[in-house]
């Protein structure tokens, strides 16, 4: 075929611009592991059976370096971040879509890595991704990967969740230890040697789902602290709902992996990235009942009672172990570029 390029081991412009290039990446990489039937006719939009409920969209882009790290990579991080943005808005996960946007000169062996293991965290999680797109960008003008995710989801009707149930007297759940996927990241970056580091980037929908189910009423506002982490998310639900947030220190569960090598590089745990837990507004009478529950699950073993709703005007409040009270703050400026 004239003009015709065999398929290279990196990636060109020309897998970029839609033509023979383009396909075969799409056909001896993508199709190589995305199996849906609403994905195989490659439509310019997948067509799929949408019941009468309310749907849930969300979309993010997920952007990391290094790619791989310990507990994850960017291809885990694309599915399961969006995996955990639709279910702590209560909705079952359903369907993904996926866009890349890849760098001239990226090794094909890397990028059927990430494929790979973001079509078996796909099937880890039980959603199919049924659309996608490819862009190439001339070398130097990416970072080998970019992935943008847009995934669709359903509601049930009796759940109903947002800052506008929060009320003082509520009782905060957080469902693990926090910090880990920040420092993990980081530390494989810049090849710091800190032990005992590893992302907890996991798909929330196990836990959240049947803790909804078990106790619909009582739960309230759930948020996952990602990039900001666990004092961005609180300081956020203190502005939106107008009420003081009252976290405890020393009940806020942190790995020594995680205190330790924060406190070296003179980072503030409580402001770094989390990739699988969630935070929990919750009726204070069924917080214990809550906690038990979460606690039986693998995603909730460390699951903890970390502080109280207030009558306020948007305040995070931090007791420290020392007595003091310290005010929590919207992170300012970057503490970790990149890490989600």
């Amino acid at each position: 075929m004239a003009g015709y390029e065999p398929f290279s081991n990196t990636i060109s412009l020309a897998h970029g611009d839609g033509g023979e290039l383009t396909h075969q990446l799409i056909t001896g990489v993508f199709l190589k592991y995305f199996h849906h039937d609403a994905l195989q006719p490659l439509n310019d939009a997948a067509l799929i059976p949408g019941p009468p409920c309310r749907l849930a969209l969300t979309t993010d882009s997920f952007v990391v370096k290094p790619l791989f790290f310990p507990g994850g990579n960017i291809g885990t991080l694309a599915v399961n971040g969006t995996v955990n943005d639709l279910a702590v808005s209560g909705a079952r996960p359903l369907y993904l879509t996926v866009g890349l946007i890849l760098e001239e000169g990226l090794p094909l062996p890397v990028l059927e890595k990430v494929i790979a293991a973001l079509a078996a965290a796909a099937q880890e999680a039980g959603v199919a991704i049924v659309a996608g797109d490819t862009k190439v960008v001339e070398r130097g003008h990416g970072d080998q990967i970019f992935i943008n995710t847009t995934g669709l989801g359903l509601v049930a009707d009796n759940i109903h969740l947002g800052c506008h149930r929060v009320r003082p007297g509520d009782a905060i759940i957080c469902s693990g230890a926090i910090g880990d996927h920040g420092l993990a990241v980081l530390a494989a970056r810049e090849n710091f040697g800190l032990k005992g580091l590893k992302s907890d980037c996991a798909a929330l929908h196990t836990l959240i789902l049947p803790l909804l189910e078990n106790f619909p009423g009582a739960i309230k506002w759930l948020r996952d602290p990602t990039r900001g982490g666990l004092a961005t998310t609180v300081k956020e639900l203190a502005l939106s709902a107008q009420v003081d947030v009252i976290l405890s220190e020393e009940a806020i569960p942190v790995h020594d992996s995680v205190r330790g090598g924060a406190e070296i590089l003179g980072l503030d745990y409580l402001y770094l990235a989390n990739e699988g837990k969630f935070c929990a507004v919750v009726e204070s009478s069924a917080a214990e009942e809550i906690l038990a529950f979460l606690r039986r699950h693998p995603l909730g073993c460390e699951a903890a009672l970390i502080g109280e709703i207030k009558d306020g005007s948007g305040r995070a409040l931090l007791r420290t172990t020392l007595g003091a009270t310290r005010e929590l703050y919207l992170l300012s400026g970057q503490q970790l570029p990149r890490i989600c």
